[in-house]
């Protein structure tokens, strides 16, 4: 027999507050039945003796402290699962919002996931191709690992995710399925219109779960978004052997509605006001990727994030980091000189990409044209910051080689067309042709022979300032 409790005996933003309850749990889902007949949903957050604090998913506007009727499911948070998400657009809470009706579900899951032993994980092997050039060779995207992209406020993340999205895919040969789901929280309705229309336009929904928070929607539904996404996630990759790639975006308007939780329920704040289990909250879902021994999909995520001010200390960034298998940092002083996708190479890296390129995964020259365009273009940064003192015309001729190299390598392979999917192929001759621009004696990360062979400064020429 389920109870009704009458009444409510305190309202505090997004939160209420229920006296004289019994046999409810923390997480436990309950429906509040308003005097207009219309009905919200809430969760169990906090108990204390007989009291129990809810959060209410659609706000606290419009209830009653004294006829508002509370029944307690004795469930938590579960989100509808079939292979009928793909294609499908819902709101943060799981619910869909494109017109199309409700999932028929196979089967119904807990969106907080399960906790995954850390010896069944099976180390991550093999990539994602993204059609990126920057990406695909120096910061290589394998299944199963976690790489942030860092960003700013008015860069250009939601056109690179787009195209992520638009192009990403694994080896075309392998006859496996691969999915992306994506999920945006924060974003103002252009935005949101955008991506969705972008995913239409260009074909890809159906192959897309995507899940829509709007910045004018509650914050608490925003807590849920990721959760929801990364639920559907986990049941495409463990239970129907899918390859599925999550992008989440933004991950400091999460924080940001967090915080804001965080202080309705009185805690007590932390760095800037965030609260003090930011870092394990932001593990929580961060770890939701991987590959699980015996299962045949994975999930591998991108969440992206923008940089208050820039500031990669910021708590969001800097727990991130810490959580993640590397990053990728958007710069914006590329961005303002045109470049696009505005990557800054020498502090974005990918920890795992070493076991995932090379021979039998992308091409064997990979790991030698990485190595040796990251040490070029490092040295490119200490001829220009010398340039900016002495003057470029009293640089050595091998400097001056290396600020012709640092040109040509923002302005032909990190600079590419927001419709341009370059094959890894592509993308190794590509840097190959620019490591011609030097001289042989400068390239010394890789061995003689793949030199001999792959050197050719016939094709540095097609290349103009």
């Amino acid at each position: 027999m389920s109870l009704q409790y009458l009444g409510l005996n305190e309202i505090n933003g997004p939160l209420v507050v229920l006296d004289q309850v019994s046999g409810i749990s923390y997480d436990e889902v309950a429906e509040l039945h308003l005097e207009d007949g219309t009905e919200r949903l809430g969760r169990v957050v906090e108990i204390s003796g007989d009291k129990a604090v809810l959060q209410v998913f659609e706000g606290t506007k419009g209830l009653s402290l004294k006829n508002t009727k509370t029944k307690f499911l004795g469930r938590p948070m579960e989100m509808p699962l079939s292979e009928e998400v793909l294609g499908r657009v819902f709101n943060g809470a799981g619910k869909p919002i494109d017109g199309l009706g409700d999932i028929f579900p196979e089967k119904f899951a807990d969106i907080n996931g399960k906790p995954l032993n850390p010896v069944a994980r099976t180390y991550p092997r093999n990539y994602i191709r993204t059609g990126i050039s920057s990406i695909d060779c120096l910061m290589t995207l394998i299944r199963g690992q976690k790489l942030p992209i860092f960003s700013g406020s008015g860069l250009s993340h939601n056109k690179l995710a787009v195209q992520i999205v638009r192009q990403a895919q694994i080896a075309e040969d392998s006859g496996e399925k691969f999915a992306v789901v994506f999920a945006a929280m924060g974003v103002k309705n252009d935005v949101a219109d955008y991506f969705r229309k972008s995913f239409e336009d260009s074909g890809v929904l159906q192959n897309v779960a995507m899940f829509l928070n709007l910045s004018n929607d509650p914050i608490i539904e925003r807590i849920l978004t990721p959760r929801c996404a990364l639920t559907v996630a986990e049941y495409l990759a463990y239970e129907k052997n899918m390859h599925i790639l999550v992008i989440l975006t933004d991950m400091t308007s999460y924080a940001e509605a967090l915080r804001e939780f965080s202080s309705s329920k009185g805690e007590i704040p932390g760095r800037k006001g965030y609260p003090g289990y930011l870092y394990s909250d932001l593990a929580s879902l961060y770890e939701r990727a991987g590959i699980v021994n015996g299962a045949k999909g994975s999930v591998t995520q991108i969440p992206i994030l923008t940089m208050p001010n820039d500031d990669i200390t910021h708590p969001v960034p800097d727990l991130t980091g810490y959580i993640t298998e590397g990053q990728i940092v958007l710069d914006r002083n590329l961005d303002q000189t045109g470049i696009y996708p505005p990557i800054s190479v020498l502090p974005s890296l990918s920890r795992l990409m070493k076991d995932g390129i090379g021979e039998g995964f992308t091409r064997s020259d990979h790991a030698a044209v990485s190595n040796q365009l990251f040490a070029s273009y490092a040295k490119v940064q200490e001829a220009r910051s010398l340039a900016s003192v002495i003057g470029e015309e009293e640089l050595s001729d091998t400097d001056k080689k290396y600020m012709e190299f640092g040109v040509y390598f923002e302005k032909y392979f990190i600079n590419q067309g927001f419709d341009e999917n370059r094959t890894i192929e592509e993308t190794l001759d590509l840097g190959w042709d620019l490591l011609s621009v030097l001289p042989m004696s400068e390239l010394d990360r890789v061995d003689e022979a793949l030199l001999k062979e792959k050197y050719n400064p016939e094709n540095a020429k097609r290349f103009t300032r």
